[in-house]
């Protein structure tokens, strides 16, 4: 039997990235996490820790956070279901789960995901933002239970079921078109015009302008982590972007955007990657992704 407290602060460390960050939020001395992540360490006989800026978690380490956090997440549920159980304050009936997602899926649909799983459960949902072409690094790491994830093989341990299609298209304001794409879309016209990305990790624009000219452009671009200012941005004329349908289509019908080009949308597959685990909690958190998706997202 594994040693809950020991698990925890293997949890912590692979979560906040450093012994120090995590004695602070396990509210025991930094000398005290590291002195439990070596004795699990030794019972398990394996490196579950990767020393460095930041500490990762090594597969093993990975399997085990997540192992961790599902028992912080059961014992919540029994201690609402059985009230005589002894807690050490309040916050005990309040477990989090942890969930990666893409900004635009938090963006357009998760939050209807998160309503209706509120509705439910009382656990709460502790979000960690990243492209969803990287989400999924976030349930190797055993940073996370469950992910909206582009990649639709499962992750070790995890189910992954297709949600539908987030569908984008290239917008600008019509000012910005004027000046410049007054003479079309072409590779000369994209290598000057300033483009909008979301982080680095953003290649969204670069699939979009390989499949109008063929080949690779280099972009220069105005880097806007939010996909609120990402609209915002776009229709002020700042530069031109990929933006979700959903929330472009005001802006379409106002004028204040226009698409580059006309029927040349770009459809991201989106998957929900989930513990294998038979836990009510996940399993009901899953019902409530896939009601939001199947109303927001394109399907088939």
């Amino acid at each position: 039997m594994l040693d809950e407290t020991l698990l925890l602060a293997i949890a912590a460390v692979a979560r906040e990235g450093s012994f120090e960050r995590a004695a602070r939020v396990l509210h025991v001395t930094p000398s005290a996490v590291s002195q439990r992540v070596r004795l699990l360490e030794e019972r398990i006989g394996a490196t579950l820790i990767v020393r460095g800026q930041p500490c990762i978690a090594t597969e093993i380490g990975a399997r085990l956070c997540r192992h961790a956090e599902l028992i912080s997440v059961l014992e919540s549920e029994l201690r609402r279901e059985l009230p005589v159980l002894p807690r050490d304050s309040a916050d005990d009936l309040h477990a989090q789960l942890r969930v990666a997602v893409n900004a635009d899926s938090l963006g357009t649909w998760f939050v209807g995901a998160m309503e209706d799983f509120g509705r439910e459960h009382a656990t709460l949902l502790s979000l960690t933002l990243d492209d969803e072409d990287h989400t999924a690094e976030w349930l190797r790491r055993g940073h996370v239970l469950a992910a909206v994830t582009s990649l639709r093989a499962p992750v070790q341990g995890c189910r992954s079921r297709r949600l539908g299609a987030l569908r984008y298209v290239a917008t600008a304001s019509p000012a910005f078109v004027e000046r410049w794409f007054n003479g079309g879309i072409t590779a000369q016209a994209l290598s000057k015009a300033p483009s909008l990305v979301f982080d680095r990790n953003d290649r969204l624009q670069d699939h979009w302008v390989r499949r109008q000219v063929h080949r690779h452009v280099p972009l220069p671009a105005h880097r806007l982590p939010s996909t609120r200012a990402f609209l915002d941005a776009a229709a002020a004329g700042v530069g031109w972007g990929m933006n979700p349908l959903t929330l472009a289509e005001p802006y379409l019908a106002s004028g204040d955007l226009v698409q580059l080009a006309a029927d040349s949308p770009v459809d991201v597959a989106l998957y929900w990657q989930v513990s294998r685990l038979e836990v009510p909690v996940l399993a009901q958190l899953t019902r409530s992704v896939v009601r939001a998706a199947t109303v927001a997202l394109q399907q088939g």
